[in-house]
């Protein structure tokens, strides 16, 4: 019997788990899918404060591992493929082993959509990134691609060319599903030059790990080009990780959990949320950080409640 889990060691589930362990609840940390989340795949983060010189995505997380281990908090590595929240202490299955909580933080995070080619994660912090806001000054003064008909892609390359020389925007297809407010303010940016109807057939620089440029395809004469971009930016969306508890929390029409307005607290009394797998809009670490110390906090007052 646990007082609490947390589901996922991204920064929300482990600025939890330092928050949980220092009100001494000794926090099981499940590591979930991708152990650190999006984190992990980063290679420079400058944007977390107290770091000047920045520090490598791993290396953030591998620190706040060991912040939250040095006042107890324990792990287990694996994926949650079930979860019963219809009665307490609540029941989370994770590979063979079964554990029991009183109370539960899900910090599962999301994962962002990729386009499916050879060799694509591995060149993500190379060339490749799905996030503008963390890696676009990297590409300063430079060419780089976008892809994606949506809103978050045409924000995406208005706010690369701040940086970018010129951004190039892809899209599969000749119309945009992109509001018009978005797609006006798109196409005002000289910066940004339209490709469309066009797929990413092929990164280029995979064997230097370092993008020189990608081959499109244009899907309705099939002719192939060459694009010589130093960044990729994929902007079709993301993936809440919470299929294991659809029927039980509450989630908007995406699968992203709703928590209560300034809270932490779902639908499910001692059941909390942090992180990208309840934000759609931010998915900064900096903020995910911050409401996993929410979500600590509630845990901790809930308990106490409870007892």
């Amino acid at each position: 019997m646990h007082n609490v889990i947390i589901i996922g060691s991204g920064c929300a589930g482990l600025t939890a788990a330092i928050y949980a362990a220092r009100a001494n609840l000794t926090p099981l940390v499940i590591d979930g899918r991708e152990p650190g989340d999006q984190l992990t795949l980063t290679t420079e983060v400058e944007n977390f404060p107290g770091f000047p010189d920045g520090i490598m995505g791993p290396d953030l997380i591998e620190n706040m591992r060991k912040q939250a281990q040095r006042f107890g908090a324990t792990y287990h590595a694996g994926e949650v493929t079930e979860v019963d929240m219809s009665k307490r202490p609540f029941r989370v299955v994770a590979g063979k082993e079964t554990y029991e909580t009183k109370a539960l933080i899900v910090a599962a995070g999301a994962s962002a959509r990729l386009l499916g080619m050879p060799h694509e994660k591995e060149m993500i912090g190379h060339g490749v990134s799905t996030c503008a806001t963390c890696d676009g000054f990297f590409f300063r003064g430079k060419e780089i691609a976008v892809v994606g008909g949506g809103d978050s892609a045409m924000e995406e390359s208005n706010f690369l060319t701040k940086f970018a020389t010129k951004v190039y925007l892809l899209h599969r297809r000749n119309e945009f599903r992109a509001s018009k407010i978005m797609l006006d303010r798109m196409r005002k940016n000289e910066k940004i030059q339209v490709i469309t109807p066009t797929v990413v057939e092929e990164l280029l620089g995979v064997g230097n790990h370092l993008l020189e440029g990608v081959k499109i395809r244009n899907v309705q004469t099939k002719e192939v080009s060459t694009l010589p971009v130093a960044g990729l930016f994929i902007a079709i969306g993301h993936n809440p990780n919470t299929a294991a508890f659809k029927g039980q929390l509450d989630m908007d029409e995406n699968g992203y959990l709703k928590t209560a307005p300034g809270s932490a607290r779902t639908n499910v009394p001692g059941v909390f949320a942090a992180g990208d797998v309840q934000d759609h809009i931010y998915r900064q670490a900096v903020t995910a950080a911050g409401s996993g110390c929410m979500a600590a906090i509630e845990a901790e007052r809930w308990l106490e409640a409870q007892h």
